[in-house]
């Protein structure tokens, strides 16, 4: 695991066609935007667990 710190602004960039932009970093609550390709899923774990746990 990769741990950062980051500041409003910066980008991270995954592979050749994934970036994350760190929009908004409060004390608790951070505001990224993804940049990805159509075909790239893109969940964010707390909901997918919900999501599971319906469908189980």
């Amino acid at each position: 695991m990769l741990v950062l710190g980051i500041k409003t602004g910066e980008t991270i960039t995954i592979g050749d066609n994934v970036k994350i932009t760190f929009v908004k970093v409060k004390e608790n609550t951070t505001r990224v935007a993804i940049d990805a390709p159509r075909e790239v899923t893109i969940l964010r774990e707390g909901v997918e667990n919900k999501k599971q746990a319906v469908n189980d």
